[in-house]
């Protein structure tokens, strides 16, 4: 029988540009007393990956200035409703406010998204390899809402050592009909998991995943794999 085991990792303080996530997470994980094993996911909360890599800005606080630094953020703005924008980011990623926090975050400050946030997945992973001596996925998430569906959700906006789609298609059910168009979405469901145990108030930033099928873990990237571009978007 299957099993996957999720821990939330607690981290004690703020998370200011410069600091070494992958010292964060190996106190983090002494404090729960984990030890991480080869073939582990660490699922990341965007917001501590950004202000580590200091992607913290000044905010006016003004419904204008909030406009002008999501409008900073997008390549295009598709639909408005008030404050709310639903725009594209130059990561692709259509969501509102252009992934702009403004929530944990000191007053007249604004979180943005991490620059390249599969790159981060990379080099996370990296230091986890060297400062603990064993190979982690890695997934670094964001809230999303999701169109026709009423609630936000956790997804991977980047990943390191997780494949982040699994493509059926060409195989079989288990009734020996082909699957033609089955890809499983493994990274954000991988995030939509971990949101269940990172409240947003706990100071968790960081969750170990146990028990994920070793056939999910690979290379891969969110950016050229799960990102669908505009010409395979119906609805755009």
């Amino acid at each position: 029988m299957s099993e996957v085991v999720l821990r939330a990792l607690a981290h004690d303080g703020e998370v200011r540009a410069g600091d070494d996530l992958a010292e964060l997470v190996a106190a983090a994980l002494a404090r729960a007393e984990l030890t991480a094993r080869d073939g582990d996911v660490l699922v990341v909360t965007s917001k501590v990956v950004s202000k580590s890599e200091g992607r913290v800005v000044a905010f006016g606080g003004t419904d204008d200035d909030k406009r002008r630094l999501i409008e900073g953020e997008a390549v295009r703005v598709l639909r408005r409703r008030g404050t709310l924008l639903i725009t594209e980011t130059r990561h692709g990623f259509v969501n509102a406010n252009a992934g702009v926090d403004l929530s944990n975050t000191h007053e007249g400050t604004a979180v943005l998204l991490p620059d390249d946030p599969d790159r981060s997945a990379r080099g996370l992973r990296a230091s986890l390899r060297h400062r603990l001596g064993v190979s982690l996925a890695v997934v670094i998430t964001d809230t999303f809402g999701r169109a026709w569906r009423n609630g936000v959700t956790d997804v991977a906006i980047g990943v390191a050592g997780l494949r982040p789609i699994l493509d059926l298609r060409g195989t079989t059910d288990a009734n020996g009909r082909l699957l033609e168009a089955t890809e499983i979405a493994v990274a954000d469901e991988v995030a939509g998991a971990a949101h269940l145990v990172l409240h947003k108030a706990a100071g968790t930033p960081f969750a170990l995943l146990r028990g994920l099928d070793a056939s999910f873990l690979g290379e891969g990237s969110i950016a050229q794999s799960v990102v669908r571009a505009p010409q395979g978007d119906l609805f755009r």
